[in-house]
């Protein structure tokens, strides 16, 4: 384990947020405020920005939205998760139809949630994530 694993052993489960939709960016982060033993690790709303700040943040977890203002979600699974395989990745879109799904599963993603109606799946999943030691 290196020293920044190390350091982060007994830490808080830091969480990426990649949002271009400020309202819904407000939301996701206080829902992370609410969850014991998170806390937001950073947050970009283009796919290019994301892709060079969770490399740089390295967090535990990132939540992504597929459909961004500058390129797409999966463009940010794809390079983050050939870069750093240990992150895990949680798409949060209201574009939830079953080949979205099946490709986020294909590129790496753990969980994959319709903003529309699995919002409170995200908290759930989270919540038991940062119960869980983090690596």
């Amino acid at each position: 384990m290196n020293a920044q694993a190390a350091a982060r052993t007994n830490a808080a489960l830091r969480v990426f947020v990649v949002e271009d939709s400020p309202l819904v960016l407000e939301r996701i982060e206080a829902m992370l405020a609410s969850i014991d033993g998170a806390q937001t690790a950073g947050h970009a709303g283009r796919a290019d920005e994301a892709v060079r700040a969770i490399l740089a943040a390295h967090p535990d977890a990132v939540v992504l939205d597929l459909k961004l203002a500058e390129g797409s979600g999966f463009d940010v699974l794809r390079a983050v998760r050939a870069q750093a395989p240990d992150i895990e990745f949680f798409m949060l879109s209201n574009f939830a139809s079953e080949p979205y799904r099946r490709l986020a599963a294909r590129l790496g993603a753990a969980h994959f949630f319709d903003k529309s109606t699995e919002f409170e799946r995200v908290r759930e999943v989270l919540t038991a994530r940062a119960a869980r030691p983090v690596h």
